[in-house]
């Protein structure tokens, strides 16, 4: 897993955790870890955690990049995304109001700048979940693919994100001219090669798979104790109530990320695992 410190807020291969905080509200803090699973390849996850002033408005930036066929395409998302999203704001007049659509087309457009650069970046991809919060008041969550976004409220666990999974696309899949293979012993794969329905990247694929990503708005209550962005690593050995459970009384976001890593290795995840932690109490 790639954790180096690139820049304020953005980690992989080498500083493999990190936290901040909010300087518009005392009470909102953030904190990270990631971890190198047991394959063989290079760590293919990429992380970023930080706050940004843009106009009048504090946003917190965070999101997980999880690599598939190399970390090239994460890496690059994790330099480019958040910029091309904030770019709407030059170009949008309806950016603050409508932050759905513009994350929407940041994702189509960095996708497409991804296969334009298919020669330099490879043949691999990237799932992606991204969350911004704006003024720790309303929280506006993009995916694609099998990284989640969860949130606990007075306990409970809601997910924001929507796993896309080939079984659960398989019509869109087949529309497109692809299929979907489910051969004993596997997982659901898109025309046999790859187990997520969106992703970047992906050139080869990318007739028979989407790059569009689901989008979620909430408002940030009383009630919202914190939110997880992780990678499929916690949720292949967790469900979103067992990762709610396990960090709820940890106050420390930074500790609580290492905690649901250490919960989900102790219950044999073997994957390369990030996880970001965001509390608001």
């Amino acid at each position: 897993m790639l954790c180096f410190h690139l820049k304020a807020g953005l980690f992989s291969s080498g500083a493999d955790t990190g936290k901040g905080k909010s300087k518009m509200s005392k009470h909102t803090t953030h904190g990270f870890h990631c971890l190198k699973g047991k394959s063989n390849h290079d760590m293919e996850d990429y992380v970023v955690s930080e706050f940004k002033k843009k106009e009048d408005s504090e946003l917190g930036l965070f999101a997980i990049f999880d690599g598939h066929l190399g970390h090239v395409v994460a890496k690059y998302l994790q330099s480019h995304l958040f910029d091309n999203i904030l770019k709407q704001v030059e170009i949008s007049h309806d950016f603050w109001t409508n932050m759905e659509d513009a994350i929407r087309r940041a994702y189509r457009s960095t996708d497409a700048e991804i296969l334009d650069k298919a020669k330099v970046l490879g043949r691999g991809g990237s799932t992606a979940v991204t969350a911004i919060l704006i003024n720790s008041q309303k929280l506006v969550v993009g995916n694609v693919g099998d990284s989640r976004a969860v949130m606990c409220k007075n306990g409970v666990a809601e997910q924001l994100s929507v796993d896309h999974e080939p079984s659960t696309e398989k019509r869109l899949i087949e529309s497109r001219g692809g299929f979907v293979s489910n051969l004993p012993g596997d997982v659901p794969r898109v025309d046999g090669q790859l187990a997520v329905a969106r992703a970047f990247g992906d050139k080869s694929l990318k007739l028979h798979l989407s790059s569009e990503p689901d989008v979620k708005v909430v408002t940030i209550d009383d009630d919202t104790e914190f939110i997880i962005l992780a990678s499929d690593g916690i949720w292949k050995v967790m469900s979103n109530q067992e990762a709610v459970d396990a960090i709820k009384n940890i106050k420390d976001a930074q500790s609580a990320a290492k905690h649901l890593i250490e919960a989900a290795v102790s219950k044999k995840s073997k994957d390369d695992i990030s996880c970001i932690i965001v509390r608001f109490r």
